[in-house]
Formats: structure tokens, sequence, C-alpha cells
């Protein structure tokens, strides 16, 4: 039997509306109290670790080559720290894009 990889892209700034029974469970859980539940087979981490604690360690997103016309001055700024520009483009868009998302 063949595996079939069935792949989505989902628009987070319009996520798909939930159904009738998502939100029923949604609203259950809420009304939950914090004692009745049970995450005993997930301890809680202590403070310390999460004073080194390093957000999207082992996330790698897919990258996509694509071709852009920036301005020669704004280009030269990017470039002038060194090594590491089109790094430096994608850190600045991503930052953007996670505000607008917000």
């Amino acid at each position: 039997m063949s595996a079939k990889t069935v792949k989505k892209l989902v628009d987070l700034a319009e996520l798909p509306p939930l159904t009738p029974a998502q939100k029923a469970e949604l609203a259950a859980l809420s009304e939950r109290p914090d004692s009745e539940i049970d995450t005993s087979d997930v301890p809680e981490l202590p403070k310390e670790f999460w004073k080194s604690a390093k957000r999207g360690l082992f996330y790698r997103p897919t990258k996509t080559s694509t071709t852009v016309r920036i301005d020669s001055d704004v280009l030269a700024w990017l470039r002038a720290p060194g090594k590491g520009y089109q790094s430096r483009i994608n850190a600045i868009l991503r930052r953007e894009m996670l505000a607008k998302v917000k």
C-alpha cells in the first residue's frame, strides 16, 4: 500500500470557520477547571528550562526562489553587515507579516 501525502496551504489571516462540533468541544473544554485536566503524561517543566528556551528551534519553513526588484541603496544597506543579506530580507518581511497577521 502506498502512502498518499496531502498538502494544504492555510492562510493564517483567514482561517476556515469552526464546525458546530468543534465550537461545542472548545466551549466544553473552556468550562473545565484546570484541576480536572490530567497532565500526568506531560509533567510541567521547571522555570529554569524556560529561561534558556528558544522558539522555533526545529521549525524550518520551505523556501521559494523568486526575483524581486529592490532599490540599490536598500540592497547596499542589507549587504553592508556582510553575508546573510537574503536572510535579513526574509527576517524583515517575516516580522512585518507577523505584525499584520496578529
